[in-house]
């Protein structure tokens, strides 16, 4: 598992107007995010989220881990960065999308991690 694309994360200016595009253009399916603020993504594959408030920034990318904290270490070990925020501390956000960390590579090339809820109870 470890490794995959797990999720995907799009910003953009308006949240409202992304989602009337992206719906349109991929018939995506949207339900109200986490806190109120964006939105969940539906697709056939892998799940996404949408935010406002982040005009032309490109998609994020997270990469499924089994543990986000030894992965975190890993990318500092291997000379990479992780931000010090964990976007999935708020338990029951956690509980239904996961959590998430926003990282960079030794080259300073973003991406993320992204450990799934554990859906085994």
């Amino acid at each position: 598992m470890a490794g995959e694309v797990s999720f995907f994360e799009l910003g953009a200016g308006d949240a409202e107007q992304a989602r009337t595009f992206y719906g349109g253009l991929f018939g995506w399916t949207f339900e109200p995010g986490p806190g109120g603020g964006g939105f969940a993504i539906g697709t056939p594959d892998v799940p996404g989220g949408l935010h406002g408030g982040d005009p032309g920034s490109g998609p994020y990318l997270f990469f499924a881990v089994d543990d986000l904290e030894s992965a975190v270490a890993r990318v500092r070990e291997l000379g990479g960065t992780a931000d010090d925020t964990d976007l999935g501390d708020d338990e029951a956000s956690a509980a239904r999308f996961g959590r998430f960390q926003l990282c960079h590579d030794d080259q300073g090339s973003p991406f993320g991690l992204h450990q799934p809820p554990d859906r085994s109870s």
